[in-house]
């Protein structure tokens, strides 16, 4: 067994915009007269795409909800995010990102983003920050159905990746995820795969005991001993 593919979340693990992400969710709240409550952000936004959150937040908050609504709180909350990014001179991208990207393309990993954001957020983040040419697939949350930490997301990018690269014939055991929230490291889990946790979000201590491996900063990740545990892990342990 072998490591074949890379999968990146994307908020919390490649651009560092959950301060962002939490302002203009408090601001969309404020603009309909509901008042922010940050334990809710923490407990239903942290991993999970807009139309999971908003969805819930509204909710807990006992009022009604549908997909009308949620299209117009979802784009309102969308062209925010784009205004804030285009008034800074440098996309905020975690420190050690850019070298652990060129580490994986030395080693002729495939790699992919999946995550809640929306796909064109993505987009906009990568091409900013000139590293859309080192991804292969992207799925955005408004790409599927569900949120993390169901798996839908993750085997959507195992699919995309064996229909551009049919010789590779991916399998999910044969993927490593790189997550900071608890959604997210469940999400990759259940479609099968390892997971290195970053603490980016949350403290090392709670990433620790629920990812295979977990590091304070991604520059810590060493691929060589990812790569040794790959080659002895049989197929039915991963």
């Amino acid at each position: 067994m072998s490591l074949k593919a890379v999968l990146f979340d994307f908020n919390g693990v490649i651009i560092n915009d959950e301060p962002i992400h939490r302002q203009l969710i408090n601001e969309v709240l404020l603009a309909e007269n509901l008042r922010p409550n940050p334990p809710d952000y923490n407990q239903v936004c942290l991993g999970r795409s807009d139309r999971a959150c908003l969805t819930q937040l509204w909710e807990r908050r006992g009022r009604a909800i549908n997909d009308r609504i949620i299209n117009d709180l979802i784009a309102r909350k969308a062209e925010a995010y784009c205004q804030q990014l285009a008034q800074l001179d440098k996309m905020p991208i975690f420190p050690g990102v850019e070298d652990l990207i060129y580490k994986f393309r030395v080693a002729h990993l495939k790699l992919g983003v999946v995550s809640g954001a929306l796909r064109s957020e993505i987009e906009l983040v990568l091409e900013r920050s000139h590293l859309t040419q080192n991804f292969e697939v992207l799925v955005g949350g408004d790409e599927i159905t569900v949120s993390k930490p169901e798996p839908d997301g993750y085997l959507l990018a195992v699919e995309r990746l064996n229909q551009k690269y049919p010789e590779l014939q991916l399998r999910s055991t044969e993927c490593l995820a790189i997550e900071d929230t608890p959604a997210g490291i469940e999400a990759a889990k259940r479609a099968g795969m390892q997971v290195v946790g970053v603490a980016n979000t949350y403290p090392y201590h709670m990433i620790q005991r629920q990812a295979n491996w977990a590091v304070d900063y991604l520059h810590e990740l060493e691929l060589d001993r990812v790569q040794q545990l790959y080659s002895k892990l049989a197929p039915s342990v991963l």
